[in-house]
């Protein structure tokens, strides 16, 4: 599953946005304006964004820069009603695609796609937090020299935490990416795949550890 963040101040733009990519599989956040944005890729992860170059607030460059200078590498995709060569230049050099209004909504989804694959073939093919190793690509899991075998959604949390390391990862967040935008559970779900998760790694030197109202969050053992 696919999380896009879409930030659009038009609303019936970002409305048929929304239903568009939803119908594609995506799952899709959206912000109103640059600020809503700007906080929504500081504090969640995503697999893409989607800015409109010009919002209030923060403009979708101002984002763009910011991620860029913090290290994240999510790719963007940026949505102009320009149509100069200079603005498209200038989308491209900042980011990584751009597209100018009207647009095929089947387009879009083709060049999310696109750049979510690119992305994840430069990704490194295995990360790691203590003596725990994520091969997300082949779906492997070492602790230290033993290989642990997880079940498919164990792992697809297991993932998702480590890609976000020491960030506090939110309950619906996990929910939303790892079972769909329509997951059929709610949090509590999130819960059960927590506590395997602790049993499992029990002997390892990290922790998922239970931040109050906010969600967990997976951090190398403290000595």
């Amino acid at each position: 599953m696919v999380r896009v963040l879409v930030v659009e101040d038009e609303r019936a733009l970002a409305t048929a946005l929304w239903r568009a990519l939803e119908a594609e599989g995506f799952a899709v956040v959206l912000a109103v304006d640059g600020v809503d944005g700007d906080w929504r890729v500081r504090g969640e992860a995503f697999d893409a964004v989607v800015l409109e170059v010009v919002l209030p607030g923060l403009s979708g460059y101002e984002i763009c820069w910011g991620m860029r200078a913090r290290g994240d590498t999510t790719p963007v995709l940026f949505l102009t009603a320009q149509h100069r060569e200079s603005d498209e230049v200038d989308a491209l050099d900042i980011g990584d695609d751009v597209m100018s209004r009207p647009f095929s909504h089947r387009v879009l989804a083709a060049r999310l796609r696109a750049l979510v694959r690119r992305c994840d073939r430069a990704a490194p093919p295995s990360m790691r937090v203590g003596t725990l190793r994520v091969d997300p690509v082949h779906e492997r899991v070492w602790l230290g020299e033993e290989e642990l075998h997880f079940a498919a959604r164990e792992l697809a949390v297991l993932t998702y935490l480590i890609r976000r390391c020491d960030h506090v990862v939110g309950k619906m967040e996990i929910l939303t990416h790892v079972w769909g935008p329509h997951p059929m559970g709610d949090a509590n779900l999130v819960e059960v795949y927590i506590r395997r998760l602790r049993r499992r790694l029990a002997p390892a030197d990290v922790d998922i550890v239970t931040v109050r109202g906010r969600g967990y969050r997976l951090s190398a053992r403290s000595r």
